[in-house]
């Protein structure tokens, strides 16, 4: 039987979490049509130069003015329809930063040339599009764009699921965030276990980068997804400490010669054995108890022929849609987060369910742990120390507010900022 709806989340998350590859199809009282939606509203105020040289060149921009920006980092429609007979469909649609626009335009000062201009960045991406074929509790078969559910944030990326205005950049910083490709997955829940099995289409070694690692090694940049190589993921849940949920998950795949055309021309067979093999693994956890909620998470990964890789990158064509920086053999990523609800104190809040948790936050993530005959780009080794508060006027809403700084080796300029945003997520239908 079908989870209650999204708006009882709040409720569920005392039993710790559910995946977020679940709550796209949850629905209550039976209702077979369900359509939800999350999102965010957000603007900081950076304390530090958004100068793209400023880690060439640190001093000459140490004393830059601060910056702000208003964003809207995600705003997602969720629906769901169940067609009966254990037969079920799950869509996500995904507005990153607004969504993105263009237009054809006429300069009329350049004798009625047409221009096409950029109106505004941003991204519109199916996130989820599958169907499912649920035999019973334990076994579940779902085959479409899925979520990859690797890591905390990826299982959990709805924003009331972490503390920060954005997203734990650590691991956002690593891997895909969200992840999601095309695939086959079989699911299911057993006791105090739930426990997931993927193949999907493998990432793209080309599009790997010193700052992000394989962030953006699942995009493709044609419209189709090229899929001459493949990985598998694996993730397991554990439930059985009341309010404490604990899990591992873990992907490996091929990452070279999965893009198009597969094979790089006018190189011979220079690149023809290189493999490209990709393994991340995970812990995390989630604590939600005593009025404490605690979370946190340890990430690696490692990229088999990384001076090799870098080698094909670097030789790319420069229209190619492809990132030409080297990519380091290993990337890690660690952070945990603990709030606890200053309002269950005060009675008169609690019994109006109001939340008001305060929260700390440490992470410590490296995009580029290099080959010894890699050159080396210390300001990939960070730190991140935030501090902050989520007021929850209902369970469905959070607004939030905090001050972060990002800790650079001492050669670089630290990072503060301030950030404000609110968030939400719920089913309407």
């Amino acid at each position: 039987m079908m989870l209650g709806a999204i708006a009882l989340l709040s409720v569920q998350i005392m039993n710790a979490q559910v995946s977020a590859g679940d709550s796209v199809m949850q629905h209550a009282k039976g209702n077979r049509l369900s359509i939800g939606a999350y999102g965010e509203v957000t603007y900081s105020r950076n304390f530090y130069s958004d100068h793209y040289y400023r880690y060439s060149n640190p001093s000459q921009y140490k004393n830059d003015p601060s910056n702000g920006r208003f964003d809207i980092p995600h705003a997602v429609i969720y629906m769901g329809y169940d067609f009966g007979k254990g037969w079920t469909l799950g869509m996500e649609i995904e507005f990153e930063h607004t969504g993105t626009g263009g237009a054809i335009e006429i300069e009329s000062e350049e004798g009625g040339e047409y221009e096409q201009e950029t109106e505004k960045g941003g991204e519109v991406e199916l996130e989820q599009l599958w169907l499912q074929k649920s035999f019973s509790r334990a076994a579940n078969l779902r085959i479409g764009h899925i979520v990859v559910p690797v890591g905390l944030t990826n299982a959990h990326h709805e924003p009331l699921n972490f503390f920060t205005v954005y997203r734990p950049e650590g691991e956002n910083s690593i891997m895909p965030c969200t992840w999601h490709d095309t695939g086959i997955s079989f699911w299911g829940r057993a006791g105090d276990w739930r426990y997931e099995l993927q193949l999907t289409a493998g990432l793209n070694a080309l599009m790997f980068s010193r700052d992000k690692w394989a962030k953006n090694g699942v995009k493709s940049a044609f419209e189709f997804k090229p899929a001459n190589k493949y990985g598998i993921s694996a993730r397991i849940d554990n439930y059985t400490i009341p309010g404490v949920r604990m899990a591992v998950s873990s992907y490996f795949g091929r990452a070279m010669h999965n893009t198009y055309p597969n094979l790089m021309e006018g190189e011979g067979k220079t690149f023809d054995k290189v493999k490209g093999n990709v393994w991340i693994g995970s812990f995390d956890f989630t604590l939600n108890r005593n009025n404490w909620i605690v979370r946190g998470q340890a990430d690696y990964g490692t990229l088999s022929d990384a001076v090799k890789v870098s080698n094909a990158k670097s030789r790319q064509p420069k229209a190619s849609p492809y990132n030409t920086t080297p990519v380091g053999k290993a990337a890690v990523a660690v952070g945990i987060e603990a709030g606890y609800d200053i309002f269950s104190q005060i009675s008169s809040m609690h019994s109006k369910k109001e939340k008001l948790y305060v929260f700390g936050r440490y992470e410590y993530y490296d995009t580029y742990i290099h080959d010894s005959d890699q050159p080396s780009y210390d300001f990939t080794k960070r730190q991140n120390v935030t501090v902050g508060v989520n007021y929850h006027p209902l369970p469905q809403i959070a607004i939030k507010g905090e001050y972060t700084k990002r800790l650079l080796k001492s050669q670089f300029n630290d990072e503060p900022a301030i950030n404000v945003g609110i968030a939400y997520e719920g089913f309407f239908l």
